[in-house]
This record gives C-alpha cells, structure tokens and sequence, in this order.
C-alpha cells in the first residue's frame, strides 16, 4: 500500500482540511483523496468516528487517504492550529449544520480571511438557507421532498434506494465537483468562494432527465408505471429456480432480438407485442415462468457474450469475485476487507488503493510543523490538551 507521498492523480498537489462527519462529506472528500488531493481530517478531541461504521479504520473505504489529527476546537488554541493549517490548505470540507462552524469560530469569513484563495465547502442536507436548513434530516427525508423517492418502488408503495441517492449521488459526489469545480477557479483566479452542497438539491438534480420526461409527457407520475421504473417486462428483475435473481434489460431493438433468440423466442408472436403498454403484465409473467426453470448462473453461461444485457444480480459478498471486477480491479483489498477502489480511472487506467489513515504521535507532530508550531510549543499543545495522539 503506498504511502501519502506516493499518492498522484489530477489533483496531486492540492491539500484539502476536513472537518470530521459521517456520510456524505466524508465520502466527497474520498473522492478527492482517490483523485491525488492531500486529505488532512481534523477529529474531535473525545475521538474518531468511522464514517462508515466499520471497527477497523483501515476498512473503512471513507477515511483512505487522510492524515489525521484530533483537536480540542472549542478552545482558542485548538482553533488556531486549524486556521494555520489553512494557510497551507486550498479546500476546507464541513458537513455540520448551518451555523456550527460560525459558532466554532472557523466559519467562512474567518477561514478566507486567512486564506482568500480557499474554497469552502458545506455539506449539509437541506442547504445553508431556506425554510428547512435548520431542521434535522436524513437521506430518506431529502430524497422524499426531491421527487426521487416518490418513483422508485412498487406501485402500492415507494422502497428506499438505500441512502445511495441522497446522501452518496446528490451529496457527496456533488461536493467534490463543486469543490473541484471552485478549485479550478482559485487556481485561475487567486479568490476562493463557498460551495453550498445540499442532498436536497443533489437528488432533484439527479432527477432532471424524469422530470424532462413527464414535461414532455412520455412519464407519468404514477410509480411503476413506466419503462424504466419496473413496468416494461423488458427491463427488470426476475427470479430463478435457485432463489436468485437476473437483471434484464435490453430496451434497444436489436438488443432485444438478441435477448430473445437466446431464450428461443423469437417466433413466439407474444414477445412481438412489447410496444403494446397492455401486453407488457402478460409478458412479464411469460418471462417470470421461462427465468425460474433454471439457476441464476445458468442463465448467467447462456447469455454470455451476447448484446441481450443480461446480468445476474450479485449480492455484496459475491461481487468482488465476478471475473470482470477481478479484472478490472474494482474492489481492491483494505485491511483484510475488499471494498470499492477508487473510480473514475485516469491516464492508463492504472490507481492505488489510497492509504489507510495515519493517526499517530509522529503525524500529529507532522501537521503542527507544517502549521509552524516548534517543538516546544507541541509539547504545550499536548500538556494543554488541545491535541491528543
């Protein structure tokens, strides 16, 4: 595993200070640790949390890449240290509610006035204004008022997408391209500027091609009524004779062909009916009843190396070993545990598994040296209690 100077990417080069969370803003900064930027996570005083809940730090794909110190922010002192570190930094990376980082001192206009070429960014669930930016939520609530949640699910009722939509997609992800899109102006510019990330406006943006369809009229409102949200027997789960299940879904024509020839369709006139929207439940159920006459994997050697875009349906512990992740590396090892490497790849493709986070005495004394602190004013930070190692 390499170490925190081996890291390169596109944004080698830059150094980012995150405020310590759980969920979306962590899982933002990965990305920009997956992608070469220098990650220093500022933790509590009382202790490290794994944002991802995992007991061991080195599995825990959303604290890769960082190099950590814990500091007491409610005293001056421990405040100081962060806005020293900041004249080193280009990015600051917070997920507490609006107002938190105001109230600790460390808000936008102090940190920018060390630093005017910081990008500040805020990762919050509902924004920074607004009647509900004060309220608590989580991924379930801001996807609920986006529109997402009302179509994913069965027609009698919505079924949650995990927190994948919310807190991951419109959350996290957007934050690192808002950071990295205001990072690239403060590097033409010499001025930074506050990046409000809000998982509301993340997944209704994520909903944009749906909402372009039911103004146009060819999506309705109504869940499980339309091709790509469970109806169309042509695209959808089924299960198999052993309890699994197959995805399916060739929405093309020729794809479509391909698909049927190899479940020895093709001359069957019911499976040239899928334009005919009353036709697709008795269809559905021709296909539930060919799918469970045999094994999900079975299926999986009759549709290999065919365009019919048919993929089985992996549970989280089979899928690192599905031969095209295995090729592609997809899931690489983190202390014992395979989790997601980093994603997208740059130049040839090639990447390292980012480091596993580094807190300890000799980085704690690492970061206060960068923050021009001597050794004797370490030992006093550390008598003091502003910093623990």
């Amino acid at each position: 595993m390499s170490s925190m100077a081996d890291q390169m990417g596109p944004l080698s080069g830059l150094k980012v200070i995150e405020m310590a969370g759980i969920g979306p803003a962590p899982f933002g900064v990965t990305l920009l640790a997956d992608a070469g930027m220098e990650v220093i996570r500022i933790e509590r005083s009382s202790g490290s949390v794994s944002p991802a809940g995992a007991v061991n730090a080195a599995q825990d794909p959303l604290l890769r890449g960082r190099r950590c110190i814990s500091l007491d922010l409610k005293n001056p002192q421990g405040r100081e240290v962060v806005l020293r570190l900041l004249e080193h930094a280009d990015a600051l990376v917070e997920g507490f509610r609006p107002g938190v980082m105001e109230r600790l001192g460390l808000g936008p206009e102090v940190c920018m006035k060390h630093r005017p070429s910081l990008v500040y960014g805020r990762m919050t669930g509902w924004g920074q204004n607004g009647p509900l930016s004060n309220e608590a939520g989580h991924d379930i609530n801001y996807i609920a008022l986006s529109g997402a949640l009302h179509a994913i699910g069965l027609p009698e009722k919505p079924v949650l997408p995990l927190n994948l939509v919310g807190d991951f997609g419109g959350g996290g992800t957007l934050l690192a391209f808002g950071v990295t899109s205001a990072l690239i102006s403060a590097l033409r510019t010499g001025r930074g500027q506050v990046v409000d990330a809000a998982m509301s406006d993340g997944a209704a943006l994520l909903m944009a091609p749906f909402y372009a369809k039911l103004a146009a009229g060819s999506w309705t409102d109504e869940r499980g009524a339309n091709v790509l949200d469970g109806a169309a027997p042509h695209y959808g789960v089924y299960p198999c004779a052993d309890g699994k299940f197959i995805a399916v879904g060739p929405l093309e024509p020729q794809f479509y062909s391909s698909f049927l020839a190899r479940l020895g369709l093709s001359e069957d006139p019911l499976f040239g009916k899928r334009a005919q929207r009353e036709m697709w439940p008795q269809l559905r159920e021709r296909l539930e009843q060919v799918f469970l006459t045999r094994p999900r994997d079975a299926w999986c050697n009759l549709f290999e190396g065919s365009d019919a875009c048919v993929a089985p349906v992996l549970s989280m512990a089979e899928a690192p070993s599905h031969p095209h992740n295995l090729a592609r590396e997809t899931f690489m090892d983190a202390g014992g545990a395979m989790v997601p490497g980093p994603a997208p790849r740059f130049g040839t493709g090639d990447r390292q598994m980012p480091p596993a986070p580094q807190r300890d005495s000799q980085t704690t004394d690492e970061l206060l040296h960068l923050a021009g602190y001597s050794d004797t004013e370490i030992v006093s930070l550390r008598a003091d209690g502003i910093v623990n190692s």
